[in-house]
């Protein structure tokens, strides 16, 4: 067995079956049940039974054969030094729209790094395109029954997925998601729109094709390609425009209207860029279905003002708490395409509180080109250049979306504290709900 393939136990949880047995960080997993794990799905499929036996080897060199007797689906509270405990699956598409193959050279080795892995699409909800797994892949998802998988379709035309995706298997890869559709095995889709592609009649029938594989395919998100402005080289693509957000929202709605009354869902939907590029009004919530794709930025806005609209109810009946603790002032940096938004919102608070004063400050993204308006793109550097010298209040409040994980690190590697630094304000880093908004403006440190 290679060594990237052991499977080390990296933490045991207190209190769980794992610590009972002694079992221990540096520990390795050889099998359960007699079966050899490959990976985290063999491990999750498994570990579910009530009676198991699990065989560990110590970091003694001696082998140990557990036997265990569990409630079914009861965890052995291991987590292991691989999160999927074997390889990640690397994409081999040459995409016209990829948006890593826009970035410029010199940032950090991860962000380079292109997954298409099914099992990331079912532990993280990261979208796959199919074109990398074998029938054995399909045959565990099956088999496993792992739901549910985010696949990237693009469009349901093969010869058009084979030249969006520059690769000549993509278009035999539709019929892994039929497979998987027809087996049960629920799924969510995305389709990344590029202007005289695949919009306006292949959006159509990439919708009518889709649509058949309701109810196991539960939505179809379609985002508008995201253009920086390092392109050199790349496939020209052109930004779309207000009267282009018009039409693909026509598209969208006359499905929606289509598909409801049969289904009861929605099933595609326009990612909030489109109803802003458009300057039509958002959906109201009962037209997101739950909000399936928040994550592609699908109902997003709308969550936040209605979550906003919520907190604020709320903090009107601690008013006079509030209004005692004196006058406070905090700014907000954000991308510009949630700026009038935001700004609406904190123009709410302001009316409502007289002690409270925010400034809202839309950032221009320099590093990745204008095109590109999210606040999870923006970069450390132009936030210190657009700041640099505005009232930033006692406190400077930044989406959490704008670290990308869980480190105090903007893409361009510029720290947290180097920007408080630079910046000299505090900085604090807020959720993206509508309540922690408002508490991080009105309760800090009450």
């Amino acid at each position: 067995m290679k060594k990237q393939h052991l499977h080390i136990v990296e933490k045991v949880e207190a209190g769980s079956i794992a610590e009972e047995l002694e079992i221990e960080a540096g520990d390795v997993l050889l099998e359960i049940n007699g079966n050899k794990i490959e990976d985290i799905f063999d491990y999750q499929y498994h570990v579910q039974d009530e009676y198991i036996e699990v065989l560990i080897r110590k970091q003694s060199g001696e082998e140990w054969l557990l036997e265990i007797d569990k409630d079914y689906d009861e965890d052995l509270g291991i987590s292991f030094e691989n999160g999927l405990m074997d390889d990640y699956r690397s994409c081999h598409n040459k995409c016209i729209f990829c948006f890593i193959d826009q970035m410029p050279k010199g940032m950090r080795e991860t962000l380079y790094f292109k997954d298409d892995d099914s099992r990331l699409s079912f532990l993280q909800g990261n979208y796959v395109t199919l074109t990398n797994m074998s029938d054995g892949d399909i045959e565990r998802i099956i088999k496993y029954n792992l739901s549910p998988i985010n696949v990237s379709f693009q469009t349901t035309n093969p010869e058009l997925r084979c030249k969006m995706l520059n690769n000549r298997f993509a278009g035999e890869a539709l019929k892994k998601a039929w497979r998987l559709a027809q087996a049960g095995i629920t799924m969510n889709g995305q389709i990344v729109l590029c202007k005289g592609v695949n919009d306006g009649e292949e959006l159509e029938r990439s919708i009518r094709d889709l649509s058949q594989y309701l109810p196991n395919l539960e939505s179809v998100s379609v985002v508008p390609v995201g253009l920086s402005k390092f392109r050199e080289g790349l496939y020209p693509l052109e930004p779309f425009t207000k009267e282009d957000a018009k039409k693909v929202l026509g598209i969208i709605h006359k499905w929606q209207e289509k598909l409801y009354p049969q289904f009861g869902m929605h099933f595609v939907h326009a990612s909030d860029e489109w109803y802003i590029l458009a300057e039509e009004a958002l959906p109201q919530e009962e037209r997101y279905d739950g909000y399936l794709q928040l994550e592609n930025g699908v109902g997003m806005i709308r969550l936040l003002v209605d979550e906003f609209a919520d907190a604020l109810a709320a903090a009107k009946q601690d008013k006079k708490r509030i209004t005692a603790m004196g006058e406070r002032s905090v700014s907000i940096a954000t991308g510009r395409l949630a700026y009038r938004f935001i700004k609406e919102m904190a123009d709410a608070l302001m009316a409502e509180f007289r002690n409270v004063h925010i400034m809202i400050y839309p950032i221009r993204n320099d590093f990745f080109g204008e095109m590109i308006t999210v606040s999870g793109l923006l970069t450390g550097q132009d936030l210190r250049a657009q700041l640099t010298g505005q009232d930033l209040g006692e406190r400077l409040l930044l989406p959490q979306n704008i670290l990308k994980s869980t480190d105090p690190v903007f893409l361009d590697d510029v720290t947290v504290e180097a920007l408080e630094k630079a910046l000299q304000v505090p900085i604090d880093i807020v959720k993206s709900s509508g309540k922690d908004f408002v508490d991080a403006i009105l309760y800090h440190h009450i």
